[in-house]
């Protein structure tokens, strides 16, 4: 085995925390380092246990004296700020549904990680991510394919990272299943043995995005509040505190009485309105998906099959893929009508196991 020098990620979880000491145990000279990403004030103040916090930071800094290894924190509040938090802000107000974990894995987790970690003197970076990295001879093309446990897998919010970042990266935990990680840290006695995993958006702890957005945009949040929630034939039902509230497929919280159940089936930010509809209006079968990174180039295939999932906990579902001839863009066609094709979010393709690569939806059909 080559003995590499390895920079982890680690947030202070229980997955991060295991994948530095596997990479350890192995032989490899391991370092941590957190990444401190107190973009917003709030999320400071609270101190909070998602990996935003100074929770996560203790614990990281604990684990590494544990493991006895070097320890940084990075302070990327600046490119966070710039490349999750407007970027959240600026999809929302815009009528789409951004996902900035994805975001922020393309731009700050693994690319501004890396650089770092080589101003340090190390040449690869790991984390605790739940995929694994393998590697395409005849193309000469490393490529991620799902993580053995399917209820853990991310493969899917990974799909941004370029080949330079493929071919430094390690993923260790990508053949194990959560239950097995928690085994190995409490073997390891390490402080973030039960320590839960965190759900919401590190920067918005609390998860109200209504509130969150009035405060980094209010002049754009209060100029797109109070319009109407109307059917697609026009007839309006109600009034709405401001479009950014909601998101395509929601049920909950419209606030107007109906005979039926409606859910949001879009939302117009010109006319600041939202339009709702039965359940069966929710669902489409094509969608075209922009910014498209491959890990696996289609070559000359302009059309071809593939499995392609629409959301993090979306269950891949077959569909014919359109390549666009400067590959990066693709329509796709499902063989079924999927629930809640949603613009902003991703859309990534698989073949079996391997991610073939995927990009951002833009619209649907």
């Amino acid at each position: 085995m080559d003995r590499k020098k390895i920079l982890v990620a680690m947030s202070g979880g229980v997955d991060s925390s295991v994948a530095a000491a596997l990479l350890k145990e192995e032989g490899h000279e391991v370092a941590g380092a957190t990444i401190r990403t107190w973009a917003s004030e709030t999320c400071a103040d609270r101190n909070t246990k998602t990996c935003c916090g100074l929770t996560g930071v203790e614990d990281a800094r604990e684990v590494a004296d544990t493991l006895g290894i070097r320890y940084w924190v990075f302070n990327f509040e600046k490119e966070f700020k710039q490349y999750v938090v407007d970027y959240f802000t600026a999809e929302y107000l815009k009528g789409r549904t951004p996902n900035p974990c994805i975001a922020c894995n393309e731009h700050i987790k693994f690319r501004l990680f890396l650089s770092r970690a080589r101003q340090l003197g190390y040449d690869f970076i790991a984390t605790g991510h739940y995929a694994r990295l393998d590697y395409d001879a005849p193309n000469e093309a490393f490529f991620l394919s799902e993580g053995l446990d399917s209820s853990k897998d991310q493969s899917y919010v990974l799909f941004p990272l370029d080949s330079d970042v493929l071919k430094h990266l390690t993923l260790p935990l990508g053949r194990y299943t959560k239950a097995e990680i928690r085994a190995e840290a409490k073997n390891r006695n390490l402080c973030v043995a039960d320590k839960p995993d965190s759900q919401e958006i590190c920067f918005i702890p609390s998860n109200d995005y209504g509130t969150f957005l009035k405060r980094e945009k209010p002049e754009a949040a209060q100029a797109q509040s109070r319009g109407a929630i109307r059917t697609k034939d026009g007839k309006i039902l109600g009034e709405h505190s401001g479009f950014f509230h909601y998101t395509r497929g929601q049920r909950r919280g419209l606030g107007v009485a109906h005979s039926e159940r409606l859910y949001v089936i879009d939302t117009d930010p010109e006319k600041n309105e939202i339009v709702v509809g039965a359940k069966e209006e929710v669902f489409n079968r094509t969608c075209e998906v922009g910014k498209v990174n491959w890990f696996l180039n289609p070559g000359e295939r302009l059309h071809f099959r593939a499995q392609v999932k629409i959301r993090s906990q979306h269950k891949k579902a077959p569909a014919a893929l359109e390549v666009g001839s400067d590959y990066k863009s693709v329509r796709v066609t499902f063989d079924e009508p999927q629930d809640a094709i949603t613009p902003g979010q991703a859309a990534v393709f698989y073949d079996g196991p391997r991610v073939l690569g995927g990009g951002w939806i833009d619209s649907f059909a």
